[in-house]
């Protein structure tokens, strides 16, 4: 060990694992904590992870990257006070659901793009992981966030042959233009259901030409940003 580095994996999750547990003895915040009051925390770790990854600066990825791993440990920790898992359960059932769904590469199951890797994935999941007499939305979480909503409820749609489709999405797109071009006085209630039938539909249109809706609007947001920000810059 170097600097205070720990040089294995092992031994570095082992001192996380050190402080966690420290922290929640003697820390007045932490101790009271749960995983309702902590998860928030959780989101707002994994949208700035999110924002690092696309930035592409690495040292920004590392260091919030550590913040996710820390939550990862204290909701385990939370686990395990209550007799109901642990950080090791946590592990090994990640690895085992990482096996079972890659029969490719850990079984005889042949899957030759990535395109066959996700299907049978899916399979596994609606058929081996006990899921097969539930609704095909039935574990889409409604608290997603909407883009990602719509994105995995079309995905999910491709099991019974109504995924996304680029045609009907531009098609949807030019009607809905149409509709907010007319003229005449619209209710807001229209005006909504027009403005979410155009959003999905270009999330749609994402998902069929292999697009991230929520990373193409995050970066084109961005772009906005540094226009509006460098011609202000200018102004003064």
């Amino acid at each position: 060990m170097a600097d205070g580095v720990a040089r294995s994996p092992a031994a570095a999750l082992e001192r996380l694992d050190e402080i966690t547990r420290r922290l929640r003895r003697e820390c007045p915040w932490d101790r009271e904590q749960d995983e309702r009051s902590i998860v928030p925390h959780t989101v707002e770790e994994a949208y700035e992870l999110a924002d690092a990854a696309a930035s592409g600066d690495d040292e920004k990825l590392l260091d919030e990257l550590g913040d996710v791993l820390f939550q990862v440990h204290f909701l385990s920790l939370l686990l395990e006070e209550r007799g109901a898992g642990s950080l090791a359960a946590v592990a090994d059932a990640c690895r085992e659901k990482l096996v079972r769904r890659h029969p490719h590469v850990f079984g005889d199951v042949e899957a030759e793009t990535a395109g066959e890797v996700r299907r049978n994935w899916d399979e596994i999941k609606r058929t081996t992981e006990g899921r097969a007499g539930a609704g095909l939305f039935a574990d889409v979480p409604d608290n997603l966030p909407s883009l990602l909503y719509a994105r995995k409820v079309l995905r999910r749609a491709e099991r019974v042959g109504r995924g996304a489709d680029r045609a009907a999405a531009l098609e949807h797109l030019e009607i809905d233009f149409d509709r907010l071009a007319e003229d005449g006085d619209r209710t807001r209630e229209a005006l909504d259901v027009t403005i979410g039938e155009m959003l999905l539909a270009v999330v749609e249109l994402a998902t069929a030409v292999g697009a991230d809706p929520e990373l193409a609007l995050r970066a084109a947001t961005k772009r906005r940003e540094r226009r509006i920000g460098d011609d202000v810059a200018a102004d003064e």
